[in-house]
């Protein structure tokens, strides 16, 4: 995160991008003169987070050299334990050497990957570990995800709070309260879908705008609504896991097949938790597709 008051942020749109989801925009507008040596990490770790977003592992794992700067080591790894989750015991170790090390150990992106790698692996207190000291928006928001999928509101409240401190427009605030209120429910919900329709007012629509406003209708019950902005999304980027998955969820609710839906995803993300729970319950599908939405 670049300190207050630094002069410009060259970095501003570009991270923008890849917070809302606007992955090929992120990588198409990197080109930017004038930055530091500090920011072109930052840009390449961006850059190549936006390739791993799109599914492009080996791309990032070709491109980043044994001499590439730490963060980018970092990034790296996730590309590693996303690529091949049969090797991702040896991923973990490599994790786990680079976090013993005194410097690099205490480096945010590595702490940022390390709490991205453990939350996948569903490992909340390791996860923990390494990003509850938090110090940058990134760590903040993913304490926010993380205390988010332990059920604990309260612990992300506290997260959002110390962000809305730093900087209450910041797009990462905006997503984690979001997020949160999605959590809490009830009339937060209503909260949630206009942070979601005030990204979509001011930026590109993305799968994660439109996903986000869709899981909001859906909670308020306008699945006709959700429908037709997970469509939207579908057109977009046809493999998006979240995409398809609230496919499944919002077919049953409007009474079409959600069969077809169901096949993609398997096909694409077979260890999405949605496939993990029809596959445990082929027998009683709806009840498992009901306690996801």
């Amino acid at each position: 995160m670049a300190s207050m008051g630094a002069g410009p942020d060259h970095l501003f749109n570009l991270r923008n991008n890849f917070y809302l989801g606007a992955y090929q925009s992120a990588i198409n507008n990197s080109e930017i003169p004038n930055l530091s040596e500090e920011d072109i990490v930052e840009r390449d770790c961006l850059v190549y987070r936006s390739y791993i977003a799109l599914g492009s592992y080996q791309l990032v794992i070709g491109e980043i050299n044994e001499a590439a700067a730490t963060p980018l080591q970092a990034v790296k790894l996730l590309a590693m334990y996303l690529s091949s989750p049969e090797n991702k015991e040896l991923t973990i170790a490599s994790l786990k050497e680079w976090l013993a090390d005194p410097t690099a150990g205490n480096n945010p992106t590595i702490r940022l990957i390390a709490g991205t790698i453990f939350l996948h692996e569903e490992d909340y207190n390791e996860a923990l570990k390494h990003t509850h000291a938090g110090g940058t928006m990134d760590l903040h928001a993913l304490n926010v995800q993380i205390f988010i999928k332990m059920h604990r509101s309260d612990y992300a409240e506290k997260q959002l709070r110390v962000m809305q401190q730093v900087d209450e427009d910041h797009t990462l605030t905006q997503l984690a309260s979001a997020w949160l209120n999605l959590a809490v429910g009830g009339s937060k919900i209503q909260e949630a879908y206009l942070i979601f329709q005030d990204f979509s007012e001011k930026y590109p629509m993305t799968s994660l705008i439109l996903n986000g406003k869709a899981v909001c209708c859906m909670h308020m019950g306008n699945f006709e609504e959700a429908e037709t902005l997970l469509l939207e999304a579908l057109n977009k980027d046809a493999k998006d896991p979240e995409t398809l998955a609230n496919l499944v969820v919002c077919s049953l609710h409007v009474g079409k097949s959600s069969s077809r839906y169901l096949s993609q995803l398997k096909l694409s993300h077979p260890e999405h938790v949605l496939v993990k729970r029809a596959a445990s319950a082929e027998d009683n599908f709806e009840r498992a597709v009901q306690t996801f939405a």
